[in-house]
């Protein structure tokens, strides 16, 4: 066999892993790469390479039920249990926190990411990711309008010029339910939840109806006893039923969890006019401009106001706008929260069109309790985007086609 260069074995490798793909397209996608690359690189952003292969639970405990059933997972010879990077963002911090280092830190990657696609299976299950990622700026307003201006500059680099931009706020909710009575029980609760539609709004319908089973009944009135004749009634009915399976797990978890169930059943039930308010909110969506004023007209008539947040999102909409971004094509929607429970607040996604219709090129956002999980000793505010190159190529070759 003739010796090939590295760049030419490299490329020949990279043809492989995309059979669907020539070698013109392959260099096409390399010559995305380099551009975005080259604009993270020009604000400072250093390239980091996490391994592929990556501790599993890092992963199944922090992306949320949509990336762990999709996550593909393996034993090693040892025991250990592995996963394929369904993403790069959670290695990248992990890796960081891992080796100590310090902050404020601007990162970038390329590389490959493996989903598996049930519910498109025409779709790779591996595909590459460029993203930057913005870790330990305390300035949390600079940190967003800075991530903006990348991810803009950077699809721009790539060849993409007419862009729809969705945004959202899990924060701007989040401090909604804590300036409205709503019981502790349920507040942490709905937090945890609103971006799952239907659960969530089966949960809000049972907080605020009151209706009650026997069993449920039964767990108010432990719920209204002191901790400790509480505790010691659920310990007096865990022997009563000594014999039944428990699965796996302990009976000071189940008994931990019946105390849970208990106090959610003893609290006050949500008063049906704060129910409709949080419902009133999560229908807001549509022009991002238009939302900061429903908004408003929503938290006034509940005698609340939401300042802060608001403020903020209008400085992120000024950034979008000062970018040239059209006003008519930024969106905003309530329950919008991305499909990563590591999300915190902020949220953002790119969107074109290729040949087959609307796809989201880029998305993003807010996650900063998740370096502190991952290790960190003390929370650290972090904001990143990833670009999917592939459909950039994508969209690109469909606007030549027209």
């Amino acid at each position: 066999m003739p010796f090939r260069s590295l760049d030419a074995r490299r490329q020949a490798l990279t043809v492989a892993a995309f059979p669907l793909l020539d070698e013109m397209e392959v260099a096409a996608l390399d010559q995305q790469a380099a551009a975005i690359l080259k604009t993270f690189a020009s604000h400072g952003y250093r390239r980091q390479e996490p391994s592929i292969l990556q501790p599993a639970d890092i992963f199944l405990e922090r992306s949320g039920e949509e990336i762990r059933r999709r996550t593909f997972t393996l034993t090693d010879p040892a025991g250990n249990e592995l996963c394929l990077r369904p993403d790069l963002t959670i290695p990248i911090c992990h890796e960081h926190v891992a080796r100590g280092d310090g902050f404020p830190a601007r990162l970038c990657y390329h590389g490959l990411a493996f989903r598996h696609q049930p519910a498109e299976p025409h779709r790779p299950t591996q595909f590459h990711q460029a993203g930057a990622e913005l870790l330990g700026l305390e300035d949390r307003a600079a940190a967003d309008r800075e991530i903006i201006k990348l991810a803009i500059e950077s699809l721009r680099a790539a060849g993409l010029g007419a862009l729809e931009v969705k945004i959202g706020d899990l924060g701007l909710f989040a401090t909604l339910v804590d300036a409205l009575d709503v019981p502790a029980q349920w507040r942490g609760r709905l937090k945890r939840h609103f971006w799952r539609a239907e659960y969530f709004d089966a949960l809000l319908e049972r907080a605020s109806s009151g209706a009650a089973t026997n069993t449920q009944k039964l767990l108010a009135n432990i719920g209204t006893m002191e901790d400790t004749d509480a505790r010691s009634a659920l310990e007096g009915l865990m022997d009563m039923f000594a014999e039944t399976p428990q699965g796996q797990r302990t009976r000071e978890e189940i008994v931990e969890r019946m105390l849970e169930q208990a106090a959610d059943a003893a609290s006050m039930r949500l008063d049906r006019k704060i129910a409709r308010i949080i419902s009133g909110m999560l229908r807001i969506s549509g022009s991002a401009t238009a939302a900061i004023s429903e908004i408003r007209s929503l938290t006034k008539s509940a005698g609340i106001t939401l300042d802060a947040p608001l403020a903020a999102m209008e400085s992120r909409l000024e950034a979008l706008f000062a970018l040239g971004l059209d006003p008519a094509k930024v969106s905003f929607a309530a329950r919008f929260g991305r499909n990563m429970e590591y999300y915190t607040g902020f949220v953002i996604e790119f969107w074109a069109r290729d040949a087959e219709g609307p796809v989201q090129v880029a998305g993003g956002g807010r996650y900063d309790t998740l370096l502190e999980a991952l290790g960190a000793k003390q929370p650290v505010p972090a904001i990143g985007f990833v670009v999917r190159t592939e459909r950039v190529l994508a969209v690109r070759r469909a606007l030549a086609r027209t």
